[in-house]
């Protein structure tokens, strides 16, 4: 696995009858693609098509092409140089920008085109949502499926609190998010689909800021065709709540009597969660990821430097990058997403299969270990200067800290 360049990334978006462009969006070190690329593009994805040929992907020395068609009406095509794609990578980015077009403007729009102008200009409601999965940072629901979480303390009190305050809202669907991601949830929330919970903590980080927000939005999976009202409310600057309702009750009443009254006596533990505590790991680990396959959730971090080994290594940057190309790697070929291994890439010598559990790669800037106890699943981004040796007791005892004491 090579280092993650800044190699370029572009999205197109189609009328899949007529082949006119409705929107294309790329990574910031790409400039927009020609009208002649882009007609090629589809050209050969449309000739294939007349010939009962179903072209999804090609590939050339330095560049990977992706075609998807959804419900006959949207094709979405994308084009990737970084050393770090690949077709996994790729194919749930397109999941992902077809079901944000979705949960924002809903599966009617897209399904039936009645007028292209107008679908066009209604898609630029899209464009952050959509940007933000070009350019994920340290994120990486997106490509795991599984909801992302934080482990914050006094997560009962919290709990309690929002379930009283989501009942009081005349809802059952509530949220606490801090940076983006779920600390505590009703359990109605936890039976969205993963996509859909991840999708509604992308969208918020994506709208301008706000203290309160009335947004309308449409379950990709759930409520594809009737949007609910999304309404957040900011308790502190990263701590978000949010709730899913009907009709009622209005923004204002919500906001004036029922946020101060549940959340202002919980001040002092809101503020504990703005600074969620660092997770005490072995100072050579410089990011991990940990799924829970079976609650379909995550834990990730990437470490800061100064608690990690001295010795020169990837800056913070690129550290997600790794990780992220690194799972990509290994859940293609060696485990399967949903945490059962997949079939070995070749069979060994006296025929039989083999189920890998664990695996690691060693480069001169990183060293990568990923392992699997289902349902659990844990990446480790590490340090050069951990010895080879010790990278599987390490992982073991990494995974054993987090599914016991941290209870994850």
């Amino acid at each position: 696995m090579m280092e993650p360049g800044s190699g370029p990334v572009s999205l197109l978006c189609l009328a899949a009858t007529s082949g006119v462009p409705l929107f294309c969006r790329g990574a910031p070190t790409r400039h927009q693609l020609p009208f002649s690329v882009i007609g090629s593009l589809n050209g050969v994805h449309m000739f294939g098509s007349n010939l009962d040929v179903a072209l999804t992907a090609a590939h050339t020395e330095g560049t990977r092409v992706l075609w998807r068609a959804f419900h006959e009406s949207i094709t979405l095509i994308v084009m990737s140089s970084e050393e770090g794609a690949n077709d996994f990578t790729l194919s749930r980015l397109l999941d992902n920008v077809f079901s944000a077009m979705v949960l924002v403007l809903g599966l009617e729009e897209l399904a039936n085109i009645r007028n292209v102008e107008r679908l066009k200009k209604d898609l630029r409601a899209c464009y952050k949502l959509i940007d933000s999965f070009l350019t994920p940072a340290e994120r990486t629901g997106d490509l795991t499926q599984c909801v992302e979480c934080v482990l914050v303390p006094c997560s009962t009190t919290l709990q309690e609190c929002l379930t009283a305050f989501t009942g009081a809202a005349e809802s059952r669907f509530g949220c606490l998010l801090v940076g983006g991601r779920v600390a505590v949830a009703t359990e109605p929330w936890w039976q969205l689909a993963p996509q859909e919970v991840n999708l509604l903590a992308w969208l918020v980080g994506s709208l301008l800021p706000s203290t309160t927000r009335d947004y309308p939005v449409y379950l990709p999976q759930g409520s594809p065709m009737v949007p609910h009202r999304l309404l957040t409310f900011q308790l502190l600057p990263g701590l978000d709540i949010c709730l899913l309702c009907g009709p009622s009750p209005s923004l204002e009443a919500v906001e004036t009597e029922l946020v101060p009254r549940f959340w202002k006596p919980l001040l002092e533990p809101l503020r504990a969660c703005a600074r969620p505590p660092s997770v005490p790991l072995h100072p050579g680990v410089l990011a991990f990821l940990l799924i829970n396959h079976e609650q379909k959730r995550s834990l990730s971090a990437v470490l800061p430097r100064g608690v990690q080994a001295e010795g020169p290594t990837l800056p913070l940057g690129s550290c997600a990058s790794v990780l992220r190309a690194f799972y990509a790697l290994v859940v293609s070929h060696y485990f399967s997403c949903e945490g059962s291994p997949v079939p070995p890439l070749e069979v060994p010598l006296g025929g039989g299969s083999h189920s890998a559990r664990h695996c690691y790669v060693v480069s001169a800037g990183y060293k990568a270990y990923a392992a699997q106890a289902p349902p659990h699943q844990l990446f480790l981004l590490l340090a050069p200067e951990v010895p080879t040796f010790a990278l599987r007791p390490l992982a073991t005892h990494i995974l054993q800290y987090l599914v016991g004491d941290a209870a994850f």
